[in-house]
């Protein structure tokens, strides 16, 4: 591109794909967590707009929009309804609205793995989807979990009826709610849940027709154990991740469950876990930076549903890590809302760091410390950041650091 951007070209430029991710200055924030379908949640997010543009974020992961068989939208029925336990139609589109005039993009949780039928068919079992749009019979449910269709192309999702996207009018169906979504409803951007459950070619041909700005899929693996152990090489883990990238045609980003797998357990005094074999950061982080979601806890593995909680008294530690590291980082609802103002004080100065030193997706990374009680390395040449209760600062020579933020564990240097 050259040196003159016109407002046309930016224009341009947003309409395609990956250009957010081309970008690499994404900061994503997960606005829910597991209770919040039961206080009018698009109202209530709607009061905190304002705030979160503020802090410096550029997308908000909303949770799944349209009426689903669980009060918290992951048991998806009818897909064409935007009343939910989360608010009306109206308050959504409010919501919508007023991101819009902020300048936030709204991500849609999908949920296309599973759905719930209205009507029992073949066998007894709900796998049919009478009486509301996209009124699908057992042919759209897999073979093996109930219905006329093939064989799942990935991971069974067990206790529902799992979508065969195999099946040409269920592709052609998802794609027009898609664009619905994108278009019509107007949401910007895409979160892929339980991408393990069918091929990754599917979200790559959902992804090229209804062109969302962003995507990220949540292809959660278990990481490498030995009995309760984390194993240190968790090369074949992030591998799985990467796999799953490449085969959207690496048109999506994917949540990095290897640094937080690591991260959470190198907290607890086993920092030497946070430098590779080859030197480089250990998680998604370290291969693939640009298509790697970083985040510490989420509405499944914290909140009330605490699948594999980051330990509580460390969290500033990992937000020190995922904020001055490459990649993409997410900063869950509880630790920004509802954990105080010191722990979200905290969180906004590392985000401004961050923006300020422009470090983004790709940044470098020297690791100079890797060990028991210390991490710390250089970003991008701009920050020093250290982590850990050992006491450590940059050495003064060549370079002269100050102090940009600190707390307990943890402290972030930019060069003067």
């Amino acid at each position: 591109m050259g040196l003159l951007n016109t407002g046309h070209d930016q224009t341009n430029q947003q309409k395609d794909i990956g250009t957010a991710l081309k970008n690499g200055k994404e900061i994503l924030f997960q606005g829910f967590n597991w209770e919040s379908h039961k206080y009018n949640w698009w109202e209530n997010l709607e009061s905190k707009v304002g705030e979160i543009a503020k802090a410096g974020f550029t997308s908000v992961w909303l949770p799944p929009p349209t009426h689903s068989f669980s009060p918290q939208g992951y048991t998806p029925q009818n897909l064409y309804s935007l009343n939910t336990n989360y608010g009306s139609e109206h308050h959504l589109k409010a919501l919508l609205a007023k991101m819009k005039q902020h300048k936030l993009r709204s991500m849609a949780d999908i949920v296309i793995n599973h759905r719930v039928g209205t009507t029992q068919g073949r066998g007894g079992i709900y796998n049919r989807f009478d009486g509301i749009p996209l009124s699908w019979d057992e042919h759209a449910v897999t073979s093996d979990t109930g219905g006329l269709g093939n064989r799942k192309t990935g991971a069974i999702f067990q206790g529902f009826p799992n979508i065969d996207h195999t099946q040409d009018f269920v592709r052609k169906d998802i794609i027009g709610w898609l664009r619905w979504l994108r278009h019509n409803v107007g949401f910007e951007d895409f979160r892929f849940d339980f991408a393990k459950g069918f091929s990754a070619k599917y979200v790559k041909e959902y992804i090229e027709a209804a062109k969302p700005l962003f995507c990220v899929g949540e292809y959660w693996d278990s990481c490498n154990y030995r009995g309760s152990s984390l194993d240190y090489n968790q090369d074949s883990h992030r591998q799985r991740i990467i796999n799953w990238i490449d085969g959207t045609g690496q048109l999506s980003a994917a949540f990095d469950f290897t640094t937080k797998g690591i991260l959470q357990e190198a907290v607890k005094g086993e920092f030497w876990r946070l430098r590779d074999g080859q030197g480089k950061p250990p998680g998604v982080i370290g291969w693939w930076p640009s298509r790697s979601v970083t985040f510490v806890d989420n509405h499944d593995t914290g909140s009330t549903q605490a699948h594999w909680p980051f330990p509580s008294d460390h969290i500033m530690e990992g937000y020190a890590y995922i904020l001055t590291h490459p990649g993409i980082p997410t900063v869950f609802y509880d630790h920004l809302f509802e954990w105080g103002n010191s722990i979200r004080n905290q969180i906004a100065k590392l985000i401004d760091v961050r923006k300020r030193e422009g470090i983004e997706s790709r940044s470098s990374v020297r690791i100079l410390e890797a060990k028991q009680n210390l991490y710390s390395a250089i970003i991008g040449d701009k920050v020093c950041m250290k982590i850990g209760s050992a006491s450590w600062c940059p050495s003064a020579s060549h370079t002269q650091w100050e102090l940009a933020t600190s707390g307990h564990n943890y402290a972030v240097w930019r060069k003067q």
